[in-house]
């Protein structure tokens, strides 16, 4: 028995460190969007479906002796395509610079192209493991209890998502790691052969004694299409939610490992608490706990980006393990006694894969909004009401028919507040709305008629640019940009500008183009936008905005990456020619971490002609990026200064100008005496510089901060 626990929690370990190890990997090829961490989720998801179906399919088709012979086979491909791909790269898992996208076209599928060739055969491999080695156990150890393995499965798992954020990132590079998950997976597939020559040494049919488990016994009949179809959407709906709760958190925050391993952590605790025991799930407990989780998320999702850190954080993580519990909770209720256990976690893992196909692929393409949390939730509170419905040895309330009552009547009201607080998605007064892998955006007409009537482009909830629609003010530089804001000034005071000399801009993030409002005869503006959608209303499709089609500059717009886009021209042989480097990509109130790195830092400094400076839009809600910021450019031995702007509420200008912090950086001293009495220098704070191997997020939190408005 040591060597089936040990086996089934290492290659649990194993399976779930490597979707952050290797989502950490390509997030920045794909312009650090949540959605590209929802795509590897679905790729994972996919794979463990192949692995649960391989495996029942070999328990319930062949003898234990082809079982092992076949099963010692895909370990030993899955070896070798993990040594073939070591050996092209250099590093296993890691793919080669040649698989970095040329251009922002068709990222989902290139994101699973690439998973696959990187990490696929061998996560097959170990998803079969769970299941495969439990019927081993079976036949093995008759009258063992078999799903405490589950149980202890799902432990290994959150060992491996925790020990990630707070041990290997912090301690280890990238590829360090990708060594050491090589070994273990060497170490695995040696324990998995001596199991399989363990079962196929014996002799006979298996002979298996049904668990029992007290009011959560499970049935003796054969499961039947409803019962398979209510344990598959049970899964599904607990995987919406793990999905759903991760684009959330990620849109308003960062997409960092830590805000995908805390929601998939606690939906893994959730397998552990109700697989190992009874007594953790009650619907007495844990229906008032989901309504309650339930009224909080409405509270966040209303509040949106005004909401606290604190608040976000604790009721999108309270619902999803609420939803989590209820669902596996219903789910081991409805189990199956062990001889039909690899059905059963077929169907789990078909539910998963469902969930993943419709947050990743099916919501972009058919929600303006992002309406799949809504979807997950009103899926757990019908699932709780149905499910009994479907087997009365599962009863949801038992004999307290008021209980039920009571449930079913905050069921409704909670799922009805929740979807009318959230019923003017997308926003009130949208001209234009639209979603894609890059996130959800919409064109909104305000201030009613005349030279007030203005158009705002949002990322989810947060301005991303506006421009008046007729009038002198058509041609104002709005929000972030305006003349007094620390990118404002480096365009006005710069030296080349006084001179009259002129510039040669470059702009990571396009937004509406703002920026070009500050082109003059002769400048030159490149804009790096990985979005199509952004660079075609920016462009004036629409008739929305035309600060690019209007400006006096040479505009060019780059489509991609934007690192990978500074780095090809680079290697190209372009010039260090920019006078400024616009630094503006943020996400929502997201950063895209790898383009805060020192290897970022370099390539940004090795375009950029004498005297020229970095602006870097630093404003955030939640997080204080200015000491990272600070130094990385200490390290660089750069001059820094940080430019807060707060236009006053008096201003004719007031709602199109918002408050900003800006950090601006320069090989040369930043003296222009305008410039100087307008900033401040940098805070010192101890810390590491982040590199593409390192980050810590936990340093730059600010649970409650004011500094973006609307």
């Amino acid at each position: 028995m040591p060597l089936f626990a040990s086996v089934i929690v290492l290659s649990a370990f194993l399976l779930f460190l490597v979707q952050p190890l290797i989502g950490r990997v390509v997030l920045p090829w794909f312009g650090g969007t949540p959605a590209v961490w929802t795509t590897c989720m679905l790729f994972f998801q996919v794979l463990l479906l192949a692995g649960y179906g391989y495996s029942h399919l070999l328990a319930a088709r062949l003898r234990a002796g082809r079982q092992a012979r076949l099963h010692a086979l895909l370990l030993a491909a899955a070896a070798l395509a993990l040594g073939a791909a070591t050996i092209a790269w250099g590093t296993p898992l890691i793919p080669g610079p040649d698989w970095r996208p040329a251009d922002s076209a068709f990222p989902t599928l290139r994101v699973l192209a690439l998973l696959s060739v990187s990490v696929g055969l061998p996560y097959l491999v170990l998803s079969t493991t769970g299941p495969l080695l439990q019927a081993w156990f079976c036949r093995a150890f008759p009258g063992r209890p078999v799903y405490r393995l589950y149980a202890l499965s799902n432990l290994g798992s959150i060992l491996a998502l925790l020990s990630y954020p707070f041990i290997l990132e912090p301690l280890l590079p990238v590829g360090i790691q990708a060594w050491g998950w090589a070994v273990g997976f060497g170490l695995f597939a040696a324990g998995a052969l001596a199991c399989a020559l363990f079962v196929a040494r014996l002799k006979g049919p298996p002979s298996v004694a049904p668990e029992q488990s007290g009011d959560f016994a499970p049935t003796r009949e054969r499961p039947k299409a409803p019962r398979f179809a209510l344990w598959t959407l049970l899964a599904a709906a607990a995987s919406v939610m793990l999905l759903a709760v991760t684009n959330q958190l990620c849109q308003e925050i960062a997409v960092v490992p830590f805000l995908w391993i805390a929601p998939l952590v606690l939906y893994l605790l959730s397998f552990v608490l109700c697989f190992e025991s009874t007594r953790w799930y009650t619907r007495r407990r844990f229906l008032p706990a989901l309504f309650t989780a339930t009224g909080l998320a409405i509270a966040a999702l209303h509040l949106g980006p005004t909401a606290n850190l604190g608040l976000q954080l604790g009721a999108y993580l309270l619902l999803l393990f609420c939803c989590a519990m209820v669902c596996h909770g219903e789910l081991a209720a409805l189990k199956p006694p062990p001889q039909g256990l690899t059905g059963f976690y077929f169907a789990l893992a078909l539910g998963g894969a469902l969930g993943g196909v419709l947050v990743g692929l099916v919501a972009p393409r058919v929600f303006k909004g992002l309406w799949e949390l809504h979807l997950g939730l009103g899926g757990t509170w019908l699932l709780v009401l149905v499910a009994p419905a479907r087997d009365r040895g599962s009863a949801l309330w038992g004999r307290h028919g008021r209980l039920a009552r009571w449930g079913l009547a905050s069921a409704v009201i909670g799922l009805l507040g929740f979807l009318a607080l959230n019923a003017g998605e997308p926003l009130e007064g949208a001209r234009w709305s639209g979603r894609s892998f890059y996130g959800r955006l919409a064109v909104t007409e305000v201030g009613g008629s005349g030279e007030q009537r203005r158009f705002e482009l949002r990322h989810g909830p947060v301005v991303h640019g506006l421009q008046f629609a007729e009038g002198p003010r058509r041609a104002l530089a709005t929000t972030y940009y305006g003349p007094d804001s620390g990118v404002g000034l480096a365009l006005r005071r710069h030296p080349r500008r006084l001179e009259g000399a002129p510039l040669r801009v470059g702009v990571v993030g396009l937004g509406v183009g703002t920026l070009a409002a500050y082109g003059r005869p002769g400048d030159r503006f490149r804009f790096y936008e990985i979005n199509p959608e952004v660079i075609r209303l920016a462009r004036g499709d629409g008739g929305f905005f035309g600060f690019l089609a209007e400006s006096a500059a040479t505009i060019e717009v780059v489509e991609g990456d934007a690192r990978i886009s500074l780095e090809r021209e680079l290697r190209a042989g372009e010039e260090a020619d920019l006078d400024l480097l616009v630094l503006d990509a943020f996400s929502s109130d997201s950063i895209p971490v790898h383009l805060l790195t020192r290897e970022a830092l370099a390539s940004y400094l090795a375009r950029l002609a004498p005297g020229g400076v970095i602006a870097v839009h630093v404003s955030n809600l939640f997080l204080d990026l200015s000491p990272v910021v600070a130094r990385l450019a200490a390290a660089f031995g750069l001059s820094v200064a940080i430019v807060e702007s707060n236009p006053p509420p008096s201003a004719d200008e007031a709602e199109a100008q918002f408050s900003s912090e800006w950090m601006l950086l320069s090989r040369s001293p930043l003296s222009e005496p305008e410039l100087a009495a307008a900033s401040r220098p940098a805070r010192e704070r101890p810390g590491r510089v982040w590199t593409d191997d390192f980050s810590n997020l936990f340093e730059t939190v600010v649970f409650s901060r004011r500094l973006l408005i609307d």
